[in-house]
């Protein structure tokens, strides 16, 4: 089970009713935390969701409204007295970024280790999550991020069997192990089935249109995608700052046909979007305005 939350959903300033950009992602007792808006620790907290297990911290780029709520973030995790190192991915200069914003919050009891983008294309694995990094069309360097959870194929007694492998091994391989033994390789696909579906979440905001979010996203459990505006009216705007409308948002869904959409990133004066979804409904179906706190559970398909 993935457990997803969408902290806050708002572009450029914090709004009484709604806070900067954040997504905070839970699996398996680890967190992943794509961006950290001003207010992203107080949005945790009407939530409920704990500081002290975020493992991973991802940026899609160091515009103020999506980084400016670091320092307080962390300061906070060392309150709670988290020990273990976190992971911060970026694009390339994430180290001086973070360090500058670290003068105010120098002393903290964990490591920071940085994983630092400097190609279109990145892809890591932590904690059994791929994430994904994908180079988007900002006025800086900006990308979107895709968070799948593979899933491998269901232990078959039978196959383990047939491929007369030890019973010592089972184990090993249905985890994933390689195995050699006595001049004979054993592999997992000789004791498991074909592989199943996994979850997949894709996030992308700041960015004009691209034909990679839509191939990023495709079939995706959910894709959180940027409107930074819902007037019909101010295309020519979201053109100049190299943002999307819902409209726009929408067209990527219907070509990468996630179960669902939710927009984010608002713009300060978009104080109501729902007022436009109706349009947006139209061309994607499963598309929802979200508001901050919103959450859902992604399960496996065999999960009760």
């Amino acid at each position: 089970m993935l457990d997803v939350c969408l902290l806050g959903t708002g572009g450029m300033m914090p709004l009484p009713k709604r806070w900067l950009t954040s997504l905070m992602l839970r699996y398996n007792g680890k967190g992943i935390l794509i961006d950290c808006g001003e207010g992203t620790q107080l949005a945790m907290k009407e939530q409920g969701w704990s500081f002290h297990n975020i493992d991973v911290i991802c940026f899609t780029h160091y515009h103020a409204d999506h980084i400016s709520g670091l320092p307080g973030l962390l300061l906070s995790m060392g309150n709670a007295d988290r020990k273990e190192p976190v992971i911060m991915i970026g694009p390339k200069g994430l180290k001086r970024v973070v360090s500058s914003l670290r003068v105010i919050a120098p002393e903290l009891p964990f490591e920071i280790e940085y994983i630092e983008i400097t190609d279109n294309e990145m892809s890591v694995d932590l904690y059994g999550v791929n994430i994904e990094a994908f180079r988007v069309n900002h006025n800086v360097i900006c990308y979107g991020y895709s968070v799948k959870i593979k899933r491998g194929g269901k232990f078959i007694v039978e196959k383990a069997v047939a491929n007369n492998i030890p019973k010592t091994m089972w184990s090993r391989l249905q985890k994933g192990e390689i195995i050699e033994d006595n001049g004979t390789t054993f592999t997992p696909d000789m004791v498991l089935g074909e592989e199943r579906k996994g979850l997949h979440v894709l996030y992308c905001t700041d960015t004009r249109p691209m034909p990679i979010i839509a191939e990023k996203g495709k079939g995706a459990d959910l894709m959180i995608l940027e409107g930074m505006y819902g007037e019909k009216d101010k295309l020519k705007k979201a053109k100049e700052y190299k943002h999307m409308t819902f409209y726009e948002a929408a067209e990527l869904a219907k070509i990468a046909n996630p179960t669902e959409m939710w927009l984010t990133h608002y713009s300060p004066s978009l104080i109501r979007p729902d007022e436009f979804m109706d349009d947006v409904r139209v061309i994607f179906k499963h598309s929802i305005a979200a508001r901050d706190g919103r959450t859902v559970e992604l399960r496996f398909d065999d999960e009760e």
